[in-house]
């Protein structure tokens, strides 16, 4: 079992309403900030896969396209797996050591979960660099609340757990806003400026009692940015309620992919031009002008649901890793012009593409079930710390 939360832990347990005393000590006020993706990993964490509910009729794929993923990933930076049970642990690590990964490179904690999407249950890492000649880099976690976007997949206790257990286990302080907020919903560029967007992070199955200015007061308090970049709606069938990583992600501090639909039929078509206006008007926290790239979407990736057959296949759900950058495809056309524009995005960098058309089924793709930790010296000093 997961061991307590240290006594240094930071909880600021209660998001203050505007005009309310806020909390006393954020990561923005003792100099955190939330790295870009592309900044130096300590490790990539994921969940191992065990929900069979998540993909019906096809969980057998889900295990093998996790093996690719860490063998990918190992070879670059440590991967930290959580699994449910220290048998399943044991398992989970044969089964990679068959598929080629050398163990000593994993790390496997018995820290249960509901699924697999730890992009959207799991911490986000924030660091600091101290101002002495030592240039130590600290590591500390944010622990948001997790309600399964919006309480549409129940049970989430063990996922909303996840955070905690890994604070305890890395031994690193946990700030707690008390805000509903998943890692998919946002995108940083490092320097200051955040995208996210108005379906997700407004929509009332969130935080109801909290608006733009006050979401965004916690967004500039718990992940050290200044500029908040609002896009508009996500692509059809994404259950998130329209998270960016399927919409634009920044490839360096002044550049942004934005997926885009050709065919104006579709029903992408008119969101998707919407956000790329608004990416074409914001400007980053130093008032410059993005740079916008424009990033295909696949072809529709359909499911047999009648209801809702139409996935949220989206090329912007890469994951950008050490050395190395890992993207969806779905076996098609456009699976090479994606692949394409990213190379040339990240010369210096490996850029694979994963078959994910069995992933997608359960709603998300790469970037859905991984996590960067940044490189980091230590855990966050208590040194001024509440």
């Amino acid at each position: 079992m997961p061991t307590p939360i240290s006594p240094n832990a930071i909880s600021t347990e209660r998001v203050a309403a505007r005009g309310a005393p806020g909390p006393a000590r954020t990561p923005a006020s003792l100099g955190l900030r939330l790295p870009a993706e592309w900044e130096p990993h300590a490790a990539t964490w994921l969940a191992w896969p065990h929900n069979v509910e998540t993909w019906p009729d096809r969980f057998a794929a889900i295990p093998p396209l996790f093996c690719a993923m860490v063998s990918a990933l190992h070879l670059h930076e440590r991967v930290h797996i959580c699994v449910n049970d220290a048998a399943t642990g044991q398992a989970v690590v044969s089964r990679l050591a068959r598929s080629g990964v050398a163990v000593d490179r994993l790390g496997v904690y018995a820290i249960p979960t509901n699924d697999a999407w730890v992009r959207d249950h799991g911490p986000i890492f924030v660091t600091r660099s101290s101002r002495d000649r030592a240039g130590r880099t600290e590591l500390a976690l944010v622990d948001w609340r997790f309600n399964s976007w919006g309480g549409k997949y129940p049970p989430w206790d063990l996922d909303d757990a996840v955070a905690s257990h890994i604070a305890s286990r890395l031994a690193i302080p946990r700030f707690v806003p008390g805000l509903v907020l998943e890692g998919g919903s946002i995108d940083v560029n490092g320097c200051g400026t955040l995208l996210t967007t108005e379906a997700c992070l407004l929509h009332p199955n969130r935080n109801p009692a909290l608006d733009r200015q006050d979401i965004e007061a916690v967004l500039r308090a718990f992940l050290g940015v200044d500029t908040i970049v609002w896009l508009g709606a996500g692509i059809v069938g994404d259950d998130t309620d329209g998270h960016v990583d399927d919409l634009a992600r920044f490839v360096n501090p002044t550049t942004v992919v934005c997926a885009v639909e050709d065919d104006p039929l579709d029903p992408n078509y008119r969101p998707l031009q919407d956000n790329l206006a608004r990416l074409r008007r914001a400007t980053d926290q130093a008032g410059r002008r993005l740079t916008v790239v424009p990033l295909p979407m696949p072809e529709p990736v359909l499911s047999k649901d009648t209801d809702s057959p139409r996935l949220p296949a989206s090329y912007a759900n890469f994951y950008i890793a050490n050395g190395l950058v890992l993207v969806p495809t779905y076996d098609q056309p456009n699976d090479r012009r994606a692949l394409d524009i990213l190379r040339g995005l990240f010369p210096d960098r490996r850029v694979l593409g994963l078959p994910c058309s069995d992933l997608v089924l359960g709603l998300g793709a790469i970037h859905c079930v991984t996590m960067q930790q940044p490189a980091a010296d230590g855990a966050l000093s208590e040194n001024g710390v509440e």
